[in-house]
This record gives C-alpha cells, sequence and structure tokens, in this order.
C-alpha cells in the first residue's frame, strides 16, 4: 500500500528508474500474494479494492487523457456536441459555445496538450456519458471529476471480478486466474490510476462472454454492442463468433442465430451514437479515427521493423500507405481464424479472441500500456500466460518520456517484443501446434 501511495503521490512520469523501480516490486508482490493466498478469493479482492482506493484523490501522473474526458464531459453537460469542434476551435470562437463557458478551459486545454486540443473527440458515446456524469456530480473541480471517474472504473473492475470468477467457474478453471488481472499493478496503475476507460470496456466484454456461455445470446450481444460503445475495439472480435454459432449438425440454425447476434449487437452499438449523428459527425469521428493508423506511432513491433525498411529503401516515413494496408491484413488474418479454427466452446472462442487482439496490436502503430488490458482479462480464461509477461514488459514503454522530452528507447521497445513474442510462440507450439500434430499422426 505504501508502494502504491508513493506511486500515486510522488511519482513523475519521466523518473523512469522509480516508475520501473516501483512497479516491479508491486508486480512481484502482486505474484506472491497470489501466489500465497490464491485459496483465499476474499482477502485477495479486498487486496485488489484497497489498492485502488490509495488512487482515489490523485491526478492521473502518467496520462494527460483525463483532461480530455473532463472536457468532454462538460461539453456534453452544457448541450455541445464534442464531436463537432475541438478544443482548438472553442477556445478561438466563444460564439460556438451559444454563451455557455467551459469551465476551466485554458487548465484544461494545456493539460491535454495542443496534440489532443487539435483533433476531434474519439471517445463513443458510452464514454461521453460517463464524462458527462463526472462533470454533473462535480460542478467546477478537476479533482472531483477525476475522483467520479475514477469510482466508475473502479465499480467496473469489480464487475470484472464477479463475472470473471462466474465464468472462471462455469469453464471449471481456477478461479484464482482472475486475480492476475483484478490483483495486476498494471491494471491498478493503468485503469484506476490513469483513468483509462478499458475496463470499463472489458467489462461489458466479460459479462457478454459470461452470459454467451449460459446460452443467453440476445443479451450478450446487447452487452458486446454497449462494450463497442465504449471502446470501438471489440468490433475486431465480431468475425470470431461464427464457428461459435455455426457447427456442423446445427447449419441452419447456427447462421439464423449469428445472424440475430449481430444484427443485435451493432444495432445497440448504433443505437447510442443516435443522439451524436449528423453528416459532420461521421466526418470528425472518421478522421480521428484513422489518426490511430496513418499519424501516431508509438511502442509499435512489426510495424517499426516495416518503417526502417522504408527508410532505408525509400528515404522517408511510409506509415500513411503502411497504415492503409496493415488494417486489411488484420482482416484477413481474423477471417481465417474465424473458419479455419474450431471455436465450438466458449475457451475456445475466447482464446481465438486472444490471438486474434494479439495479431492486431503487432500490426499496429501505435500500442498505449493500457491497451494490454483485453489481452490480459482474455488470457484469463486461457491457457495462455504471454499476456501477464506483457503487462510487466509493456511498462519499459514509459522511458520514453524523460526529462528532455519525448524519445523512444528503441532497444527497450525490441527488448520489450522480443520475449513476449518468444513466448507466445512457445505457448502457441505447445497449446496448438503440438497437440494438433499428434491428433493427426505427425508425431
Amino acid at each position: 500500500m505504501i508502494f502504491y501511495w508513493v506511486f500515486a503521490y510522488d511519482l513523475v512520469r519521466s523518473d523512469f528508474i522509480k516508475l520501473i523501480t516501483l512497479f516491479l516490486a508491486l508486480f512481484f508482490i502482486g505474484f506472491q500474494l497470489i501466489k500465497i493466498y490464491g485459496w483465499n478469493f476474499w482477502l485477495l479482492a479486498g487486496f485488489g479494492v484497497a489498492f485502488r482506493l490509495i488512487f482515489l484523490i490523485a491526478i492521473p501522473n502518467l496520462s494527460q487523457d483525463f483532461y480530455r474526458f473532463i472536457w468532454d464531459g462538460r461539453l456534453v453537460l452544457n448541450g455541445i456536441n464534442p464531436y463537432l469542434f475541438t478544443p482548438e476551435m472553442l477556445l478561438g470562437d466563444s460564439s460556438l459555445t451559444h454563451g455557455m463557458a467551459i469551465t476551466e478551459a485554458q487548465q484544461l486545454y494545456r493539460g491535454m496538450g495542443e496534440l489532443n486540443g487539435s483533433h476531434y473527440s474519439n471517445y463513443p458515446p458510452v464514454n461521453q456519458l460517463f464524462f458527462a456524469i463526472g462533470a454533473l456530480l462535480t460542478g467546477k473541480g478537476v479533482l472531483g471529476s477525476v475522483a467520479v471517474l475514477r469510482i466508475v472504473t473502479i465499480f467496473a473492475d469489480v464487475g470484472i471480478l464477479y463475472f470473471g470468477k462466474k465464468l472462471l467457474e462455469q469453464l471449471k478453471l481456477p478461479v484464482k486466474n482472475i486475480f492476475w488481472y483484478f490483483l495486476n499493478p498494471f491494471i491498478i496503475i493503468e485503469l484506476t490510476g490513469n483513468l483509462h476507460f478499458e475496463g470499463i470496456m472489458l467489462f461489458f466484454v466479460v459479462w457478454s462472454l459470461y452470459l454467451l456461455h449460459k446460452g443467453k445470446w440476445f443479451w450478450a450481444a446487447v452487452l458486446l454492442g454497449v462494450s463497442v460503445s465504449v471502446k470501438l475495439i471489440p468490433l475486431l472480435f465480431l468475425p470470431l463468433f461464427f464457428r461459435y454459432f455455426v457447427k456442423k449438425d446445427t447449419i441452419g440454425k447456427g447462421l439464423s442465430n449469428l445472424s440475430m447476434f449481430y444484427i443485435v449487437t451493432l444495432a445497440t452499438a448504433t443505437l447510442t451514437f443516435t443522439p451524436f449523428l449528423s453528416s459532420e459527425f461521421i466526418s470528425n469521428f472518421s478522421q480521428s479515427i484513422l489518426l490511430w493508423f496513418q499519424d501516431f506511432e508509438f511502442n509499435a513491433s512489426v510495424y517499426y521493423i516495416i518503417r526502417y525498411i522504408g527508410f532505408q529503401t525509400i528515404g522517408w516515413n511510409i506509415i500513411a500507405d503502411v497504415g492503409k494496408i496493415l488494417p486489411i491484413v488484420v482482416i484477413l488474418v481474423l477471417l481465417l481464424l474465424a473458419f479455419f479454427r474450431r471455436n465450438e466452446t466458449t475457451q475456445k472462442l475466447i482464446t481465438v479472441m486472444l490471438l486474434g487482439i494479439f495479431f492486431y496490436f503487432l500490426l499496429s502503430t501505435t500500442v498505449h500500456p493500457w491497451y494490454v488490458a483485453t489481452p490480459l482479462i482474455l488470457s484469463v480464461f486461457t491457457k495462455y500466460k504471454f499476456p501477464i509477461v506483457w503487462s510487466l514488459l509493456v511498462m519499459l514503454s514509459y522511458s520514453a518520456y524523460g526529462s528532455d522530452g519525448f524519445s523512444e528507447n528503441l532497444w527497450l521497445v525490441a527488448v520489450e517484443y522480443s520475449i513476449v513474442i518468444g513466448v507466445a510462440i512457445l505457448e502457441m507450439v505447445n497449446y496448438d501446434l503440438l497437440p494438433w500434430r499428434k491428433k493427426s499422426g505427425i508425431i
């Protein structure tokens, strides 16, 4: 608890040595707690909640995204569509707010930074709802809004603990596996501490998977649609449900249920966007999403190799071209996983979801640390452990934020991905390739 307090209240992002030392200590302690007290669910659950509450009134110190959350929330509360105006536009022309001042606008703009302030919001509507709740309950204070949003993230993680435990019991897997998520300092620091909303998205995903396992596919689809409206990433999972629904002995019924599952999921997500829909919204939102593929680059793996080849052969950064091609490659791989892997059971479905999201991140131009929360929670319900290793090594990416400004250490990026990919390959050979070869009579 002392280490978490120091992390929350006495750490600056540029002090990488202190950051990584504290994190390694917390990771070791978390590992020991699970190892020694894995049999005592409520004790570990209590530790997890207590660690999160330490951050309750701390200003996030590893990310400034929360300033944009508060900004968007106050726009929504004032009846202003956050997808139609950038912060720069509103600050430059007060008439755009129709006389409704944005509380502490300059402070929020300085906090989020010029890069964030020059782009349209890319946070889907359910996110905007929570941002607005934070603004509604706290008035003008930044710290008050942070505390409200933090409480929301804590409740989401408790929800993941609850439904994750129930799903593990249904799958006949060790219940203590859920603590690789709930007690992981990576999750506590990145989601509760730094206010990233992956945890809220994953709450709806885990709840959806639990209901799907229980045969309640309609409500599972509704929850999956809500998760898309928190973060768009679950859209990648949709093709992977094909073999789960469409089995050889029930192809007709399976196709019908799959079609309805897709319709309900997409209709739910679309319904949440309805209050904001306009031609300008579609243009601005799409423009913001494309930035992540064609402009931004951070902590990438395969893309950095492609970028290096581009510099050596062409002489300039080819992100604009590669950013258009890599998503197509990801879609093709997801379709291959959907049609050629037997994902008939819930555990096999979650496994292919894990492999699919892992491949997506390997080809991404930007992989912020908190993105790893998705493969980490999925791994809890599988045999794979490489996302746990990744949740430790991804913190090396913070070495980029030094006292002299932003500069990535590509050697540390290479260390991160070499180990993670190496462990992933070993596990894939052990859990996928070798069983298949034995079954086929090859070995």
